[in-house]
């Protein structure tokens, strides 16, 4: 089976660079046999950042370079001549990333919007070169300061897809076919379970040129918090939505059962998601041949404090009933105050967190193939005895 190009997660190592060390050189020129100090200071390590940007899907540029080093910054010189500032490393990433420390599973960050840009890791500052601590009474000091170590560590990287709307349904439920039939999307559609293996997105117009965005993801199954099936590992793709989409067949023998079954899977997968407001889709009401008889029995004991609409995509009906629904939850003030709520609720429960090692690639080794720590260069002894009486500015 080919590998997807869609990649949502990524385990990566970074380490910035360290600062440079100042110089202890002392001026002399022909007709000033004692110039006094003149090192230069060093040149600040370089930062890791993270970049958004729009133009990137997934994580798949970093699925193959995901050892990310910025550059040393470089050694103070003579005549008061700074070293090179290190050069910054930036990770470019989709809009909607979140960053994980990859030890402790421990939020750290997310990227929301284009061009916006999060030190991860700061650069080592440069040591102070010697001219800095010449005084009336110590003229000549023959000592500087060594640049600030640099700092390394591991993230995990996860990809949660940013719109308004996220479909939940067991496989086979209809929702690649009503993302096909009311937006310009087009999902794989076939009859049998789990044709939809990765998470797509797609753009739906609404009245008067307005518009939002609805994800549809792989079906989740009873068990999936357990590990069963895809689901749960795409579950992550609807954790920012504002609304959920929940998409039940008219043809299930207990339509309440099923609802109940895909809410219970969500909170334990994450209990903020019951927080979201909710829309009960009953789909395929093609096969009953939209019967309003049949539809008034289907009602009786299905949850009354959602809206339900039933729809037919296949057919073209009650689809703009449906989007009128979303459209009218999406704006309600309630729905507003719980997705903001839910926004600030990011930190893994333990069931979440113990799934990711199992979709990173084997790390081992990390920190220590490619690094050049071995090339630094330290002062002598007699030259830093008293550096511990200074401290960077």
């Amino acid at each position: 089976m080919a590998e997807s190009n869609f990649i949502d997660y990524v385990k990566i190592y970074c380490r910035s660079g360290r600062g440079g060390r100042g110089s202890t050189h002392m001026h002399r020129a022909k007709y000033l046999p004692k110039g006094g100090p003149d090192g230069g200071n060093g040149g600040r390590g370089g930062h890791v950042i993270l970049r958004g940007n729009r133009n990137y899907w997934t994580l798949l540029h970093l699925r193959y370079d995901r050892h990310i080093q910025a550059e040393h910054g470089g050694n103070g010189s003579k005549n008061k001549s700074s070293g090179k500032q290190g050069a910054n490393h930036y990770i470019e990433v989709p809009c909607g990333t979140a960053v994980y420390d990859a030890e402790t599973g421990e939020y750290v960050c997310e990227v929301t919007e284009h061009e916006q840009e999060i030190i991860l890791l700061k650069g080592g500052r440069g040591g102070l070169g010697n001219f800095n601590f010449a005084t009336p009474t110590n003229q000549a000091p023959r000592y500087a300061q060594p640049g600030e170590p640099m700092q390394e560590r591991s993230f995990i990287l996860e990809l949660k897809l940013l719109a308004d709307v996220g479909l939940v349904g067991f496989p086979n439920a209809g929702k690649s076919t009503l993302v096909n039939a009311i937006s310009s999307a087009k999902p794989k559609i076939d009859n049998y379970p789990f044709t939809t293996l990765e998470p797509s997105l797609g753009i739906v117009s609404y009245r008067d040129g307005r518009s939002f965005v609805i994800a549809d993801i792989p079906g989740i199954i009873e068990g999936a918090s357990e590990g069963r099936g895809l689901g749960l590992r795409f579950l992550r793709h609807i954790e920012r939505n504002s609304l959920l989409l929940f998409m039940v067949p008219a043809d299930t023998e207990d339509i309440r059962h099923e609802y109940d079954v895909l809410l219970n899977e969500l909170a334990q997968f994450n209990p903020d998601m019951l927080n979201k407001g909710r829309v009960l889709a009953v789909t395929k009401c093609d096969l009953l041949g939209m019967d309003e008889e049949l539809i008034e029995m289907l009602k009786e004991g299905l949850p009354d404090d959602i809206p339900v609409v039933f729809i037919s995509a296949v057919a073209q009906q009650g689809l703009q009933e449906l989007k009128d629904i979303l459209w009218k939850e999406m704006n309600s003030e309630s729905n507003k105050i719980a997705a903001i709520n839910t926004q600030e609720s990011l930190i893994h429960t333990p069931k979440r967190f113990a799934y990711m090692d199992e979709l990173a690639d084997d790390d081992e080794g990390w920190g220590d193939e490619n690094s050049d720590d071995d090339d630094i260069e330290y002062l002598d002894e007699e030259e830093i005895e008293d550096l511990d009486d200074f401290e960077y500015e």
